[in-house]
């Protein structure tokens, strides 16, 4: 059994297809971890989700940013942007079997020694106080409140996590953590405004995983959402995504024995979906 992390997909589906190939994936053996954002910006979203469910317990995904904003978007909450690219999701035949699939995937995941998240980890947490938290949300996401929760879901306060935070602020500060964080100010307060590579942020500012005291501290963390970032892997924290949606690559990092990473460039074409043996 092999196993293998993959960054955001985003709707490049050719590539996926292609990494999948590469790195020789058969579901009937080996397991697959994505780290979000499956949907948006890119060409094919609908296929994209189609696959990887398909994929059935041989693979798993945590909920990233995009993907929140599609389930935001098909119970009527948000309006679609410019820049989305999910249309095919929303007009589907099976959208609501599909929608029903995604709402139910976590924002955190254990495998082994690894821990699978879509952003980061809040400075705050260690990995089981992570696990706890994300369980919080998860179990709004797939009950009656979902719509609710959505509706409140956007906004960046409360930038500090108190334990004592209750209700929709405390649901959104979790949220946000796990599916929109990158930099940290010294004081901990999450910081949404800078997104470009480690050394282009305003001064105190420290990538999330570099922050002094973070209470995940030597843990292996497997992530994406930061495309300007790259592939990176220090101090037990892998970044995945390449930025495949803007002309760069889809990265495969396989986690058990000697890491390994194969990635493949952005494409066209490639259909249909054969596991190599």
């Amino acid at each position: 059994m092999a196993l293998h992390a993959v960054g955001d997909v985003q709707g490049c589906h050719a590539e996926l297809l292609s990494l999948l190939d590469e790195i020789r994936f058969d579901p009937a053996r080996d397991r697959l971890l994505l780290t979000g954002d499956l949907v948006n910006r890119g060409p094919r979203s609908l296929e994209t989700l189609r696959l990887i469910r398909s994929l059935g317990a041989a693979a798993t995904t945590v909920l990233g940013n995009h993907d929140l904003h599609l389930l935001a978007v098909a119970f009527g909450i948000s309006r679609t942007k410019r820049k989305d690219t999910f249309h095919d999701v929303l007009d589907a035949p099976d959208r609501d079997e599909l929608l029903n699939w995604l709402r139910r995937q976590p924002l955190c995941h254990r495998e082994g020694r690894y821990t699978l998240v879509h952003a980061g980890l809040s400075p705050y947490w260690t990995v089981d106080e992570a696990r706890a938290r994300a369980a919080e949300v998860e179990a709004v996401l797939r009950g009656p409140d979902c719509a609710a929760f959505l509706r409140q879901m956007y906004g960046n306060e409360p930038d500090r996590w108190s334990e004592q935070a209750t209700g929709w602020d405390r649901l959104r500060y979790i949220v946000n953590a796990f599916t929109r964080m990158r930099y940290v100010a010294p004081d901990w307060r999450l910081d949404f405004r800078d997104k470009g590579l480690p050394g282009t942020q305003r001064d105190g500012l420290l990538p999330w995983f570099e922050i002094p005291g973070r209470r995940s501290a030597g843990a292996a963390i497997v992530f994406g959402h930061w495309s300007t970032l790259g592939f990176r892997v220090s101090g037990g924290c892998h970044a995945l995504d390449t930025g495949c949606l803007w002309g760069g690559e889809l990265t495969a990092l396989r986690l058990d024995g000697v890491s390994q990473r194969v990635a493949v460039p952005c494409l066209n074409g490639a259909e249909g979906y054969q596991p190599k043996g």
